[in-house]
């Protein structure tokens, strides 16, 4: 009965650290949804209850890198892309060389479900603990109706932009899930 025991609670343990955390960020609970894997990179979505990847409003992704070994000069190439992008906007590029932590935030636009939309991304590169750089981007998605709408989504977002590149870089990057246990 102690061995059976012992096995069950071994089972339940490694079964549970499997699991994804959820994320808290912005006052909202976001939770594990899609773990995509891309060659060598590895993706985690995490979306708010009732959205998913076809329908979202905000969402939060975790990347992991493995072959990449600096985020500030990869951080700075997705700057750099960014910028040369037309339906890109750069709004701010940090780097932190210390640390070793680099943050930029950009408006982008795009068509969803035959409607116009803005999407404001907050991103953070930095190390992995072993191997490679991880990536924590928050994403907000603006619909555009009106052109007070666009006027809105700029009073918005220059408000927010500074707190929530301090929240970014304060928030942990939660450990890359390598398989969907839902």
């Amino acid at each position: 009965m102690k061995k059976l025991l012992s096995v069950l609670i071994v089972f339940l343990g490694l079964n549970l650290s499997a699991l994804a955390e959820n994320i808290h960020f912005n006052d909202l609970i976001y939770k594990l949804k899609t773990v995509d894997k891309n060659g060598t990179k590895l993706e985690n979505d995490y979306y708010i209850d009732g959205e998913n990847d076809d329908f979202w409003t905000s969402k939060v992704e975790i990347t992991y890198l493995p072959e990449v070994s600096n985020p500030l000069k990869y951080a700075s190439e997705v700057d750099k892309k960014v910028s040369v992008n037309e339906k890109k906007l750069l709004l701010k590029f940090v780097q932190n060389k210390k640390l070793d932590i680099a943050v930029l935030t950009y408006l982008e636009n795009e068509i969803s479900d035959d409607c116009a939309c803005f999407v404001y991304n907050v991103m953070k590169y930095e190390k992995h603990p072993d191997k490679g750089i991880m990536a924590l981007r928050f994403a907000k998605k603006y619909k555009v109706n009106t052109n007070d709408d666009i006027q809105k989504i700029a009073n918005e977002v220059k408000a927010i932009n500074d707190d929530y590149m301090e929240r970014i870089i304060i928030s942990p990057i939660p450990p890359i899930v390598k398989e969907n246990s839902q």
